[in-house]
């Protein structure tokens, strides 16, 4: 602990003369005793392992992969394990640690048989329960660093993570240096994680967020191959896509202006490319897709639930349940005047009324409904900018920027968008604090869960909301040439591009998914390293060298930056926003599986590395889940269905397509839906205007007199109306219901279908692996059956004593 008292026994800082620094130690009697509180759980005796059949069939496959094993890299995606320590906790039945029975255990030294993990989890915990002064609020650690006593506290890492010797000739020097090696160093970004150490040095808590984030990397890969697939798809039919032929060799069609005045007309033609790189992304493998992703998301939860199941087992979860967590100082202090009797504990504590916390709770809501509001007007005021500069790049000097204004909108747009998102996240931060302790939560984890919710809220609102508007607000309520639906009565909406409003959602998608990422990785690793090369550059300035100082490991410690305040949370909330992104809109941008997997491939080193040389070393403390999290995946999975069914049946043309195929197209009534089926789709799905009917605001300047001699008199525009020589001119055809109602039945069937897909998955597999079952099953018979043997064997032997004893004092008798 970092202190400014000097009224304890203490060690004196070498560079900060007013940092004093106490370091605790709790000998073997102090952690017995404590250890047999917490019923911490410690090895005694040895596993016997049941292997089922089909075990024996698993290794008859190793052995046949092994004979393939010289074409692999060396040791593809395993762990080097002569370079890791026995970890002998794994191979060992563990019970609670009893001092009674202290001859149970297995204890070679006791100077390591508590490891430093579960030590500083004891010393902690006494800490934390301790009275400092006289008085009935003066108890515990967190109080102390509330009101400032002390700076710091935090457990010690155990030495240098780096050695001069290589750790495969002279080993590990300490645990931080191995996990350094096996696990931080990019050059095992290939192998598995060694979460048993992993768990042993950090904890419970940390051991599980990577267990978890290279349990959703690794189902990446089947996300990531398929998406890959559909894009490739969309490479290789790019040439026999009869929409994107037709659209190419549609020079005679002339469309309509996109804007007010100064937007020319354009060739259809001229949307090629853009209409090729539509069919990447917007072909017939998307719907498959779609579905795929959304059963990947429940296959990725009902099988993390198996994973976790196994880890608990490993590590001795299964029966362990969370002590009563201490009542926050500030509710305590807020409180302290009405108390009502603990049901469990029977003592007195503070008590928040009910008509007090509805209050609080209804002040909270409205703060998040106004930031909710904030969002919106963000959006709004991208909206202004869409319409306003699609005009100014139709003007601009530049034939580049000019010949593409929208794309031009578009890109400029994403990242001022992006911009803003990041500026109102900092924000969002300050106000989910300020609300979460306006609710004065009673515990922590009750303040943990409160806070969580609403940045997840904020910041899935702030990040996503403008890609709701691009999906499916954008080109949908602009009216049609002559009646154009306007802001405010003066700014004309944006329409989509010839080519579709597809091409918009996966430059959205794709530019914020690549620079959050981009941004997340610099700000976790780039911002420590530069605070820690700024510490080590004013030491070095205060002692006038730029020699390496050797310093104590408690001030290399202290030099290091703290875990961020909010613990795991800024790491979870980063992956389980991409998680959205991967699953919400992947119908519109298949290749958002691949980068999440390629960013997190990077981000588990990133994070390792991170733990181990940049951050103090965290409090270890168990945890038998990911906690509110998990609620959290399964919420976006279900929004993942709702949503894809929309992108594909509004945004993407895939119902327009088939409806013509089945319908109007030259195969209509035949059953067929081939590309010969879609010859003339382009021309149907296009309407006529007549030029002279513009609005006097909306007359563009030229008279399309540039593409034939003569004025024009008529232009194109996507959508299903009647021409204006009609009965009704410039009414829906027929044709636009048939659309709408194929739209609507699809969406209503895919949710359906999904959905029933997704739950009678979660209905198939149990949450727990029949042969972990079986394994605790028989665990539990071995460990009753030694503990019997174990205190007979006890017994016995105290009788044989008692009777050697007798019979020495019968021949001592005179």
């Amino acid at each position: 602990m970092a202190s400014k008292t000097t009224k304890s026994r203490h060690l004196s800082s070498l560079v900060n003369s007013d940092v004093i620094f106490v370091k605790l130690h709790a000998p073997w009697e102090v952690l017995g005793r404590y250890a047999e509180q917490m019923n911490v759980r410690m090895p005694f005796r040895r596993k016997i392992y049941y292997l089922p059949r089909r075990y024996k069939f698993m290794s008859r496959i190793d052995k046949q992969i092994s004979r393939f094993r010289r074409w692999l890299p060396k040791k593809p995606m395993r762990l080097d394990k002569e370079t890791l320590p026995d970890l002998e906790e794994n191979d060992c039945y563990t019970a609670p640690f009893s001092q009674q029975r202290i001859h149970h255990f297995i204890i070679h030294n006791k100077d390591t048989f508590f490891n430093n993990a579960t030590r500083s989890r004891i010393v902690h915990h006494i800490l934390q329960r301790i009275k400092y002064e006289e008085g009935k609020n003066k108890i515990g650690l967190n109080r102390l660093l509330t009101n400032g006593s002390y700076e710091a506290a935090f457990p010690l890492h155990e030495g240098s993570y780096r050695s001069k010797n290589s750790i495969k000739t002279h080993g590990a020097v300490n645990h931080r240096h191995l996990l350094y090696e096996c696990w931080a160093s990019w050059g095992v970004w290939y192998k598995y994680q060694p979460l048993d150490l992993v768990r042993r040095y950090f904890g419970e808590k940390i051991g599980l967020y990577f267990a978890w984030l290279g349990w959703y990397t690794g189902m990446l890969f089947p996300a990531a191959f398929i998406g890959l697939f559909v894009f490739l798809y969309g490479v290789t039919t790019l040439d026999h896509c009869q929409v994107s032929k037709e659209v190419c060799q549609a020079t005679d069609i002339i469309m309509c202006p996109v804007c007010d005045k100064y937007c020319p007309f354009m060739r259809l033609s001229d949307s090629c490319v853009y209409a090729k790189v539509t069919h990447l992304f917007d072909n017939g493998a998307t719907v498959f897709f779609a579905v795929f992703m959304a059963v990947w998301a429940t296959v990725f939860l009902e099988f993390w639930k198996r994973r976790r199941a196994v880890i608990a087992y490993d590590w001795d979860l299964i029966d362990w349940e969370e002590e009563e967590e201490e009542i926050r100082p500030q509710f305590e202090a807020k409180y302290s005047k009405k108390e009502r009797m603990n049901p469990i504990s029977g003592k007195p504590e503070p008590y928040q009324a009910f008509t007090d916390k509805c209050s609080r709770l209804i002040v909270s809501a409205s703060g998040i409904f106004f930031m909710i509001c904030v969002v919106i007007a963000a959006v709004f005021g991208i909206v202004i900018y869409r319409v306003v500069t699609v005009s100014t790049f139709a003007a601009f000097k530049w034939a580049l920027i000019r010949n593409n204004s929208q794309v031009a909108t578009t890109g400029t747009a994403v990242c001022i968008n992006f911009c803003i998102i990041m500026l109102l996240n900092v924000l969002y931060e300050k106000v989910a604090l300020l609300l979460t302790n306006l609710e004065q939560p009673r515990t922590e984890s009750e303040w943990e869960n409160s806070f969580t919710l609403k940045m997840f809220l904020f910041q899935f609102v702030n990040l996503n909301s403008s890609t709701f508007y691009i999906a499916f607000f954008l080109g949908r309520f602009t009216g049609h040439p002559g009646a154009y639906l306007r802001l405010i009565n003066r700014w004309r909406l944006e329409e989509c591009h010839p080519s579709g409003c597809l091409i918009d959602l996966c430059m959205q998608m794709g530019i914020i998914m690549v620079l959050k990422q981009t941004w997340n990785n610099f700000m976790e690793l780039g911002y420590p390293l530069i605070q820690n090369w700024w510490t080590r550059r004013k030491v070095r300035q205060e002692h006038g060298t730029e020699r390496k100082i050797n310093f104590p490991q408690w001030e290399k410690d202290y030099n290091l930056q703290p875990m961020n305040a909010y613990g795991l949370f800024d790491e979870y909330l980063e992956m389980i926003l991409q998680f959205g992104f991967t699953t919400i809109f992947v119908a519109a941008f298949p290749l958002a599986p691949l980068l999440a997997l390629l960013n997190n491939i990077i981000e588990i080193r990133l994070d390792a590395y991170k733990f181990v040389t940049q951050w103090r070393r965290p409090l270890a403390s168990r945890a038998k889940d990911i906690g509110i999290w998990y609620g959290i995946l399964e919420g976006i999975g279900i929004l993942s269905v709702i949503t894809n069914a929309f992108v594909i049946a509004i945004t993407s043309d895939f119902i327009p397509r088939l409806v013509y195929a089945y319908k109007y197209g030259p195969c209509a009534g035949q059953g067929e839906a081939g590309q010969k089926c879609m010859v003339g789709y382009v021309n149907a799905s296009l309407s006529v205007f007549r030029i002279s009917d513009f609005e006097n605001r909306s007359e563009p300047e030229s008279d399309g007199s540039e593409f034939s001699g003569t004025p024009l008199k008529y232009c194109r525009y996507r959508d299903y109306r009647d021409p204006p020589h009609s009965l009704a001119p410039y009414g829906y055809t027929l044709q636009f219901w048939h659309v709408l109602a194929a739209r609507l039945a699809f969406i209503i069937v895919f949710e359906h279908l999904v959905f029933c897909i997704k739950h009678l998955i979660s209905y198939l597999i149990p949450d727990l692996p029949k042969d972990l079952r079986d394994r605790m099953r028989r665990e539990k018979y071995l460990i009753q059956e030694m503990m019997y043997e174990a205190e007979l064997e006890r017994l016995q032997k105290e009788r044989k004593e008692r009777k050697k004893n007798g019979k020495a004092h019968h021949n001592e008798w005179p």
